[in-house]
C-alpha cells in the first residue's frame, strides 16, 4: 500500500496556509500543521490544534507542531518531530510571512529584521532543516509563497522586496542545486489581493476586491501534482491554473459581484497612502 504524501506547512493555523492544508487533505495528504499559534487570539483566530482537528475530521493525519520560523531551535525541533511522526516529507511549503509595504524611511531596523527573519531567513531555515531527509529519500518539493522578481516593485517596499525576492531566489536556486536528487522547487504568488488577516488588519481594501485563499490552495495542489511543469519557476496562481486547464475564476471571488484587484506594484504603492 502506497503511503500518503506528507506536507509541512508553515503559517497553517489560519488563512492561506490553512486553505492549502485543507486542499491537500482533500487529495489525501497528511499534514504537519506548523505555526506559532497554540492559543486563540481574538485578533488572529486559529490555532495549530484547531486546524489539525479539522484535518483529522477529513480522514487524514493532521499533526500540530509548534514552529516559530524566527527561532532556529524551534524550526529544527519542528522538522525533527514531523519526520519522527510521519517518517518522511513530500512537500515543504513556506507560507509564513510578515507584511510591510513602506519605504525605507518608514522602516526602522526592528521592522526590517522582522520581515527578513520571518520571510527569507525563516523560509531558508525551514527548508535547510528538511534538506537531509529530502535528499535521502530522493524526492520532494519545496514551495515558497513569494513573487516573480519584478524590480518595479522595489521602490517604496525595499525591505519587503528583499525578503520576498530572497525566498524566490531560494526556490530558483534549489531547483538547480537539487535537480540530481529529484527534488523540485517553485515560487507561487497571487495575481490579486487574497483575503487574509494581513489584508484585513492592514486595511487593504474590502471583500469585493479580494479573492479567497482557495485559489492559492488549488495552485499549490497543481504545482505539487505537476512537478516537472512547475519546477524552477516563479508562477502566478491564476496563470498557472490556466496552464492546468482552469477557466472558472469567478468562484474564487469573496463576493459574487466583486472585482478582485490585481496585485501590482502600483497597487502596493497606493496601499501605502
Amino acid at each position: 500500500m502506497t503511503p500518503r504524501k506528507v506536507a509541512f506547512i508553515t503559517g497553517a493555523s489560519r488563512g492561506i496556509g490553512k486553505a492549502c492544508a485543507l486542499r491537500l487533505a482533500r487529495a489525501g495528504w497528511d499534514i504537519a500543521v506548523a505555526a506559532k499559534s497554540i492559543h486563540e487570539n481574538p485578533k488572529l483566530p486559529g490555532t495549530i490544534t484547531a486546524t489539525a482537528e479539522a484535518l483529522r475530521e477529513m480522514g487524514v493525519d493532521g499533526f500540530p507542531v509548534r514552529c516559530n520560523v524566527r527561532d532556529l531551535d524551534s524550526v529544527r525541533r519542528a522538522a525533527e518531530a514531523t519526520l519522527e511522526h510521519f517518517g518522511r516529507v513530500d512537500a515543504v511549503i513556506n507560507n509564513a510571512g510578515a507584511l510591510w509595504w513602506r519605504p525605507m524611511d518608514e522602516t526602522p531596523m526592528n521592522r526590517f529584521d522582522l520581515v527578513m527573519e520571518v520571510n527569507v531567513r525563516g523560509a531558508y531555515a525551514v527548508t535547510e532543516a528538511f534538506l537531509p531527509a529530502l535528499k535521502a529519500q530522493r524526492s520532494g518539493h519545496v514551495l515558497m509563497m513569494s513573487p516573480p522578481i519584478d524590480l518595479k516593485a522595489v521602490p517604496g517596499h525595499i525591505a519587503y522586496s528583499i525578503s520576498k525576492f530572497g525566498m524566490t531566489l531560494i526556490a530558483l536556486g534549489l531547483a538547480e542545486e537539487l535537480r540530481d536528487h529529484a527534488i523540485r522547487a517553485t515560487a507561487l504568488w497571487p495575481k490579486t489581493i487574497i483575503e487574509s488577516y494581513a489584508t484585513i488588519n492592514f486595511h487593504l481594501g474590502n471583500p469585493s476586491l479580494w479573492r479567497k485563499a482557495d485559489i492559492l490552495a488549488d495552485a499549490t495542489f497543481e504545482i505539487l501534482s505537476r512537478p516537472e511543469q512547475s519546477n524552477g519557476r516563479a508562477v502566478i496562481d491564476e496563470d498557472f491554473l490556466r496552464e492546468c486547464g482552469y477557466s472558472d475564476f469567478d468562484r474564487y471571488r469573496c463576493t459574487p459581484d466583486g472585482t478582485p484587484l490585481e496585485l501590482t506594484s502600483e497597487l502596493m504603492a497606493a496601499a501605502r497612502s
